[in-house]
């Protein structure tokens, strides 16, 4: 004989102020859960949005980032005489040579300075960024003193309007368009001619050389010849695996941040749940000892009480990720610890998120009603209907 699963949802019902109280502690601790990890998510899909597959870039053996990589004329002028390099209507190839540099400019809600990365940019940069589209204004002129900027610097920092004037590298820069990447990490950036930044900041050589492959299943090709040449000593991989390890490091803290905090608060939750669970059993004796009576085996006294606790972590993710869905409104701007760079991104549920933090939640249900509803099942049918 079993019990069936609505006597346990009754026994909720009936105690309904514990039982609010119990899912309320559980669904904060999923809510926390569910929201480091969406944050860790988002600060990955950002960047690995910002890369196409087909895309290939190219930096300095052993930099970490573009700002930490320089590629001299001679060798970006190898790299683009490339055969497995896609080309526009007229043989030009597909590639850009550009360079990547951090200023400090002030955020708008503090007032307190902030690394922003600034890409030099080449014509053909902006075909390889379908993603990039021009929503203000319009893109700068090529031998102008003149750039764009993303959405997300226009919203953090100060004095980003079109018309305005941004000085850094001992030179005045006008902004002449306002630029829309999407969810993508281009959104944090400014762009203007990479052949009038470099004299600026008085660099003799390239961040990086940026081509699109005429077939993206040549990637593996590519990358040995560029890895054999002797001449060149540069490290290629995919825009999109690039990106993503810009975001490993960051991602990584978020997640080990999270478990912990997590950790420490589902040990709260879980107490929680288990002296309710003590607390029905001892108000329930007599209860018990009657379903024993009729013939119900200790199996299902055990399966019920211990339903009954899941239900509790059920209520509590169900509760908590319906909250943490509604950060998903919330964008994020801080340093990446990787590039150095102001970020801005959002928050990211995804299903697997959301399936982690519900079996998390159902475990600590289950760990808080284990104990409790062994001691039920082992209780004396005698003992029972004496209480």
């Amino acid at each position: 004989m079993h019990i069936p699963i609505f006597y346990s949802i009754k026994n909720l019902w009936t105690r309904r102020l514990t039982t609010i109280l119990t899912v309320a502690g559980m669904a904060l601790v999923v809510f926390v859960f569910a929201a480091i990890l969406m944050l860790a998510e988002g600060l990955e899909k950002t960047l690995v949005d910002t890369g196409s597959y087909d895309n290939v870039v190219v930096i300095r053996k052993g930099s970490g980032s573009e700002v930490q990589s320089g590629i001299e004329r001679e060798k970006a002028a190898i790299l683009q005489t490339l055969p497995e390099i896609a080309t526009a209507g007229q043989g030009q190839p597909l590639s850009a040579r550009e360079m990547l540099v951090l200023i400090s400019l002030p955020k708008k809600a503090t007032k307190k300075l902030s690394n922003v990365a600034v890409r030099g940019i080449e014509q053909t940069s902006l075909t390889l960024r379908p993603q990039v589209r021009i929503t203000e204004g319009r893109a700068p002129q090529f031998g102008a003193l003149e750039i764009m900027v993303g959405k997300s610097i226009v919203k953090h920092f100060s004095g980003m309007a079109i018309g305005q004037s941004l000085t850094f590298g001992m030179r005045r820069w006008r902004i002449v368009g306002i630029f829309d990447a999407g969810n993508t990490g281009f959104n944090s950036e400014v762009w203007g001619d990479v052949d009038q930044m470099m004299p600026a900041f008085r660099r003799p050589v390239y961040s990086s050389v940026i081509f699109k492959l005429r077939d993206a299943t040549t990637f593996s090709q590519v990358k040995s010849l560029i890895d054999r040449d002797p001449r060149l000593s540069l490290d290629a991989r995919r825009e999109t695996q690039y990106y993503k390890d810009q975001s490993e490091m960051m991602a990584k803290f978020l997640r080990i941040l999270g478990t912990s905090l997590t950790i420490i608060f589902s040990i709260g939750a879980t107490v929680g749940a288990m002296i309710t669970m003590y607390s029905a059993v001892a108000n329930r004796t007599r209860e018990i000892g009657v379903l024993r009576a009729l013939g119900f085996p200790r199996k299902s006294i055990l399966s019920a009480f211990l339903i009954e606790a899941m239900l509790f972590g059920v209520l509590g993710g169900a509760f908590g990720l319906f909250f943490a869905s509604f950060m998903q409104l919330i964008t994020v701007s801080t340093l990446n610890f990787q590039s150095f760079a102001e970020l801005s991104f959002s928050f990211t549920l995804s299903s697997k998120i959301a399936s982690q933090a519900m079996l998390f939640s159902i475990f600590m249900g289950f760990a808080g009603g284990l104990l409790p509803a062994i001691r039920a099942s082992q209780m004396k049918i005698v003992d029972s209907l004496r209480a």
